[in-house]
């Protein structure tokens, strides 16, 4: 008589207990900008700062973590993630603002935190209204535009790591560099004090309205993860592009945007390996035309398909 098969328990009956709310094989294309993507084998959305420590602190070693946020700048694979996905929410959005200091949760969008400098009549964070996403994303990314970035006005973080120790930044201990942080990847963002300086109400909302009507005039508003690739120094991307010839590119239902070509675009029913094969043959043909490597801006996470076989890189990386 054969032995009965060994039943393995489910990831999420691994997990410890939590305030806030785990579920099991949770879509994630309907998070993220480019609306594709497989599943989070698990989502967790914690409480609040200690729900998400405990968490960390009490999960098995051998369970990966990665954490979103509005999914704004990301493109998750059609096979999904494995292990837990973490997205801030309502725990992490509070705004704050004392001694012309804005404390803003990771959570909290970065539209929502230039919009609270305003009303108090703050300025230098009206960049932030340019920038699509959250407050935890722009500190991994020192996410810039319109003549700002995090790295011109972060006075400190507050993060949670791997192990579930809380911690506190310094601007130094970020270790800005550009479109990027030197912090650990296990290191998860929960907030930031930023540095403003006393304004004008009326300009700070004129520029505010400016970058508006910018973006509305030079940006897409399909289905996009935001700008694709860094602007490589002293040059940039959407120009290289275009003299490579990459304008209106597509690859099955992505496509280079025709309005600005660091966009790429999902047309309708786009895979997830549809966007990331353009994005690697603009890469490819950027490279061939001009001997410029472009490199991801935009973050890529999870396994491919199971039919799908890895994209080979059209660039050095």
């Amino acid at each position: 008589m054969m032995a009965a098969a060994r039943v393995l328990p489910r990831l999420i009956e691994r997990l410890p207990p939590v305030r806030g709310r785990l579920t099991e094989n949770a879509s994630l294309a309907g998070v993220t900008w480019f609306a594709v993507g497989g599943p989070a084998d698990v989502l967790f959305r914690p409480a609040d700062r200690d729900d998400l420590a405990a968490f960390l602190r009490d999960k098995p070693r051998d369970v990966p973590v990665t954490v979103i946020g509005v999914g704004s700048n990301l493109l998750v694979r059609d096979g999904g993630v494995r292990g837990v996905v973490v997205r801030l929410g309502r725990g992490f959005v509070d705004i704050s603002v004392r001694d012309n200091k804005v404390h803003a949760g990771a959570g909290a969008l970065d539209l929502s935190v230039a919009l609270t400098a305003r009303d108090h009549g703050l300025a230098g964070l009206e960049f932030l209204s340019g920038v699509p996403g959250t407050i935890g994303g722009a500190l991994r990314m020192n996410a810039g535009a319109y003549g700002g970035d995090m790295a011109r006005v972060v006075v400190s973080a507050e993060a949670v790591d791997g192990r579930g120790n809380l911690l506190t930044l310094s601007q130094r201990e970020l270790g800005f560099t550009y479109r990027h942080s030197a912090v650990d990847d296990d290191v998860i963002f929960t907030g930031a004090t930023l540095q403003a300086t006393p304004g004008d109400q009326t300009v700070i909302a004129r520029r505010i309205a400016e970058i508006e009507s910018e973006r509305q005039a030079s940006q897409p508003r399909s289905k996009t993860g935001g700008s694709t690739f860094m602007n490589p120094a002293g040059l940039r991307a959407w120009e290289l592009i275009d003299r490579a010839g990459c304008r209106g590119l597509t690859v099955g239902a992505a496509q280079v945007s025709e309005k600005h070509c660091n966009f790429l675009i999902n047309t309708g029913d786009a895979t997830a390996y549809d966007v990331e094969a353009l994005g690697e043959e603009v890469r490819r043909r950027v490279f061939a035309r001009t001997g410029v490597a472009l490199q991801w801006e935009i973050k890529r996470i999870g396994d491919y398909g199971p039919a799908q076989k890895p994209i080979v890189a059209g660039a050095p990386s």
